[in-house]
């Protein structure tokens, strides 16, 4: 498997050298990257200069190893653009690196270029105005997911074995299932934030990357995991104690949707596949229902997610000392805003506690069984040209302004109902804090792929990491061409 560890194992035994690894991909980049729009920055006179003095050292894991960041706040790196995705960004550069990406580089990662991503990564899809949509490697009609879809292409299409994405809906397993990829999303406060923003949508948004090797998720886990004191959520200490792997694990499972839209066959014979192989591996599945209200919990993400919207704009206006208007964003952020704009306090509060009840119910699941298996999207990947709002939509988030909050909760649901239909299983470890990882076992009739989806309790991302184990030496996973040599 040419993953990042077999490529960072080859640099240092100087089977090939740095300046010969970054040469290949520069030609890689300039043949694939202008049909995929993976990548939208790409400093490859930068990244020469430094790979002529990069010093490989054998005791990080990952020397050597180019790694796109994803082109959003959390993935910063010192005078690189900062956009967001946003026009309004346009020409703006980060003052400071994230202690993500200060962490990544200590691991040997070289910092290398950028991946599209939609509009301050509010989309399942990447489609932003300012640079285009990003495309599917396995078939660039459809879309790689978002809102690390820029990151999906890259390392679905073999440019990269590893890149930096995040996951504050589903934006890590999103694109991981439409790609064909390993997508984890860590446990609550497992990963690096800061030194700017620490709270990431109240703790739903977490920093991590997408990977074609569990060994490469699993060492990559393990090398991130931490934080700083300042930082405002932290793990359990479940996360820092070794455990002994049960032979037989309790696995709890569904197949449908959490808000009651339409589940592909397709979805559910992935995730019928899989419990085949699980009981064969000797795990013991149950099939349960819905232990949360996910009707409720999505229109509490909405609501968190206009607010913090609110409130970033607000700074933003301060920065620039002026008003912002509709015509500094994209519509769907619009509508977002003035949702924002109107929510009263007292229910982002309200928000925030039922995000705590459904969070212990979940780990009381957990108390009974060790994984929770669903599909990680209701159906694969959609068309680049699918319309996914409709005109009417269109035309109330351009009267946003004008509407008050229950007919700003309505505009938005509505806005996003299309889209949520394709990922409705996601969102929910975001909310609780729960890790999950969407697993790549499965292709469809039309050739795309979907994966499965894990959840455990919070710290127990090393159930996560056995199981895909599991699944990857009985050779369930269907990964992209690039990998199969």
């Amino acid at each position: 498997m040419k993953d990042a560890t077999y490529w960072s194992d080859q640099i240092k035994k100087k089977k090939i050298s740095l300046p010969e690894y970054l040469a290949q991909l520069d030609q890689q980049v300039a043949q694939m990257n202008p049909a995929l729009n993976a990548l939208i920055e790409w400093p490859i006179d930068e990244l020469k200069q430094q790979a002529n003095n990069f010093a490989i050292d054998e005791n990080r894991p990952f020397a050597g190893i180019p790694i796109p960041l994803k082109m959003l706040s959390g993935q910063d790196k010192t005078g690189w653009k900062s956009t967001s995705g946003s026009r309004l960004f346009a020409d703006s550069s980060a003052g400071k690196t994230s202690n993500f990406v200060t962490k990544l580089e200590d691991l040997g990662f070289i910092s290398a270029g950028q991946t599209n991503a939609p509009e301050f990564g509010f989309k399942n899809i990447t489609d932003p105005s300012l640079y285009g949509p990003a495309k599917n490697p396995w078939n660039t009609a459809y879309s790689p997911g978002g809102s690390s879809g820029g990151a999906a292409a890259a390392v679905a299409s073999g440019l990269f074995p590893i890149a930096g994405a995040s996951d504050g809906g589903g934006s890590i397993r999103i694109p991981a299932s439409f790609c064909g990829l390993i997508g984890l999303k860590p446990t609550r406060g497992a990963m690096p934030t800061g030194p700017g923003g620490w709270r990431g949508w109240q703790g739903a948004s977490i920093d991590f990357a997408l990977t074609v090797s569990m060994r490469d998720t699993e060492k990559l886990f393990y090398a991130l995991r931490g934080n700083d004191k300042a930082a405002p959520y932290h793990p359990p200490r479940d996360e820092w104690q070794q455990h002994a792997i049960p032979k037989s694990l309790k696995i709890a499972y569904l197949t449908d949707s959490p808000i009651g839209t339409p589940v592909s066959d397709e979805a559910i014979k992935a995730v019928e596949s899989s419990l085949q192989q699980l009981t064969a591996l000797g795990h013991e599945v149950t099939e349960i229902a819905w232990p949360v209200n996910g009707q409720q919990l999505i229109q509490s993400y909405y609501l968190m997610n206009a607010a913090e919207t609110s409130a970033m704009f607000d700074g933003i206006q301060q920065q620039l000392d002026r008003s912002l208007t509709i015509d500094d964003m994209e519509l769907m952020t619009w509508g977002i805003y003035q949702y924002g704009e109107k929510v009263p306090v007292k229910k982002y509060v309200q928000t925030l506690n039922q995000w705590d009840r459904a969070a212990a119910a979940m780990e009381q699941l957990f108390t009974e069984y060790d994984l929770f298996l669903m599909p990680t999207t209701a159906f694969s990947a959609p068309r680049i040209d699918e319309d996914l709002q409709s005109d009417v939509i269109r035309a109330a988030l351009t009267n946003a302004e004008n509407l008050n909050e229950s007919q700003l909760e309505k505009v938005v649901y509505d806005m996003f109902e299309k889209s949520l239909a394709l990922t409705p299983f996601t969102q929910l470890a975001n909310l609780t804090g729960q890790p999950g990882i969407s697993l790549p076992t499965h292709l469809t009739t039309e050739g795309l792929p979907l994966g499965i989806q894990f959840m455990a309790s919070k710290g127990r991302e090393d159930l996560l990491l056995a199981i895909g184990h599991q699944l990857e030496d009985q050779k369930c996973f269907v990964l992209p061409e690039a990998y199969h040599s």
